[in-house]
């Protein structure tokens, strides 16, 4: 069974930037690992992916801004966010798949999920 646990959210002004931080365990092949958010009264959207290989995707909304990585060694997703701006004011959640990624970014195709970390960006 894939665990998920996401760290690295909090309070940040805008123009600042935060790292979130994904630890996986349990899984035996996973193919595709993403971020998602969910801002309150909203949809879960995409926000970036990262394939086995490396290859990452991101939506329009954070192009040029966000980075996905991925350490393998430590079983672990990154999300570094600069130049942050309200609206990417969320809950942010690691999630991860058996599939390769392919876009667009639907959550409903994720098998495992973490429980969430906050960011809130102020203005």
């Amino acid at each position: 069974q894939v665990q998920l646990v996401e760290s690295g959210g909090g309070s940040v002004q805008s123009g600042g930037s935060l790292r979130l931080s994904c630890a996986a365990s349990g899984y035996t092949s996973v193919d595709c690992m993403g971020w998602f958010r969910q801002a309150r009264g909203k949809e879960r959207e995409g926000v970036a992916t990262i394939s086995h290989t490396g290859a990452t995707y991101y939506a329009d909304s954070v192009k040029g801004r966000f980075t996905i990585s991925q350490e393998n060694a430590k079983n672990t997703l990154y999300l570094q966010m600069n130049s942050l701006k309200p609206e990417d004011t969320a809950m942010y959640y690691c999630a991860a798949r058996g599939t390769l990624c392919s876009r667009p970014i639907y959550a409903s195709t994720y098998n495992y999920w973490g429980q969430g970390t906050q960011v809130t960006v102020s203005s």
